[in-house]
């Protein structure tokens, strides 16, 4: 069997589609959704990701503010940057671009953000909110892939669900956001034994290791008309991979989907749902 590829960039334009609507709704109310970036150093990577998401910003009309800050910042600099933009009610949305430079401590930075502008979905606050099903605001990779489940009508009631990653940006978000639909949830990390069992036994893959060269899942690692989701990214033989080879897994899998073209546009869509959703909070609209 040959199962279907999910689109990311097919599945990203809807909820693109959507939000410009919404933005194109609240301008008449005269607001203008506006997210803040901040980006520390030179990191050419991050560069290119901020990049990428003031486009998408600008494709459908949300204003942004883009902030380049040196590498030696120090944190009470940044702090006061942070406090200055949580106080500025023309900015809804806060960014923190990942990763930081050493002298930053990660946790004292994203805590500072005000929980309604925490479109990254990281505070405390908001990741409280979620182990509770009450957040608003919640990182964008998990509640992307969710939007793809929900897209192509992939049920998740009941099913077997093998998580491969405990981050704070994937792995938590989405364990809690799959509990939420019934699924029963194992979350695998690099100290996990029998993988590959794990795996053969699962309804649904989702990988987000990112280093082919410690990890690939492969075909034999599931099992006949599997739902993989590969949140994966690395480099291999100067070609961008994920954690699997999307043109095997394809042929044994019922959904599945490629890298680059899949997860990635979706971190993205979300990112500019959470703008607008932060927009709401601050105005307070539909309550």
């Amino acid at each position: 069997m040959t199962g279907i590829k999910i689109d990311g960039k097919v599945i990203a334009q809807s909820v693109k589609d959507r939000i410009k609507k919404a933005v194109e709704e609240l301008k008449t109310q005269g607001i203008t959704p506006c997210l803040a970036t901040i980006l520390i150093g030179d990191n050419s990577a991050s560069s290119t990701y901020v990049r990428n998401k003031h486009m998408a910003c600008k494709e459908v009309g949300i204003t942004t503010k883009d902030h380049k800050l040196e590498k030696n910042i120090t944190q009470l600099e940044l702090n006061n940057i942070i406090d200055s933009l949580n106080s500025d009610s023309t900015v809804h949305g806060i960014l923190i671009q990942l990763p930081l430079p050493k002298q930053i401590d990660e946790f004292t930075t994203t805590s500072r953000i005000s929980p309604l502008k925490d479109v990254d979905g990281l505070t405390p606050h908001n990741t409280g909110l979620l182990a509770m099903k009450k957040a608003a605001l919640v990182a964008c990779t998990p509640s992307g892939i969710m939007e793809m489940f929900d897209y192509h009508g992939i049920d998740l009631d009941g099913k077997n669900v093998v998580l491969i990653n405990r981050s704070n940006l994937v792995g938590k978000p989405l364990y809690h956001l799959l509990l939420e639909k019934n699924a029963t949830v194992v979350t695998c990390h690099s100290r996990t034994k029998n993988l590959t069992e794990l795996c053969q036994a699962a309804d649904i893959v989702i990988t987000a290791v990112g280093n082919r060269n410690k990890f690939t899942l492969t075909p034999e690692m599931i099992k006949e008309g599997a739902v993989v989701i590969d949140v994966g990214i690395s480099r291999l033989n100067e070609k961008l991979v994920g954690d699997s080879d999307f043109e095997q897994i394809i042929q044994k899998a019922s959904f599945a989907t490629p890298i680059p073209g899949g997860v990635g546009p979706m971190t993205v869509a979300m990112l500019l749902k959470n703008t607008i959703t932060a927009v709401s909070l601050s105005r307070q609209i539909g309550r």
